[in-house]
């Protein structure tokens, strides 16, 4: 009798999770559940090949700066050039406050333009 009960307990184990197991592997093969793995797997794709992307131009770019200097040294140019001093536009040098402006101004003043986008219609 135990023989039998112990039987029967391990049969219905059994298939509850080979049961189990089945509807696992169905759910995994429904459209829906294959198109999110796609998607997934594009996108670790994608980042993948974005960090290969971004270390190739990285390793560019020391390269680059490297072989810059090896020629800057061979050519004797690795002495830093001065940076020529910031210009300002005549708008911001030319204030009304300025007396060097007052008198003969380089912006237009008084023109003959109007402003009135109404004028032509």
């Amino acid at each position: 009798m135990f023989r039998r009960t112990f039987w029967f307990t391990t049969g219905v184990a059994a298939g509850v999770w080979a049961t189990t197991k089945v509807n696992r592997k169905l759910k995994q093969l429904t459209p829906e559940s294959l198109a999110a793995t796609a998607a997934n797997k594009a996108l670790e794709t994608g980042h993948r090949l974005k960090d290969r992307a971004v270390g190739f131009a990285l390793d560019v770019r020391d390269n680059m700066a490297q072989r810059e200097a090896e020629l800057g040294e061979a050519l004797g140019i690795n002495a830093d050039p001065e940076l020529p001093a910031p210009r300002r536009h005549n708008a911001i040098e030319n204030n009304r406050s300025n007396p060097k402006y007052i008198e003969n101004p380089k912006y237009i003043e008084n023109t003959t333009y109007s402003y009135n986008r109404n004028e032509d219609h």
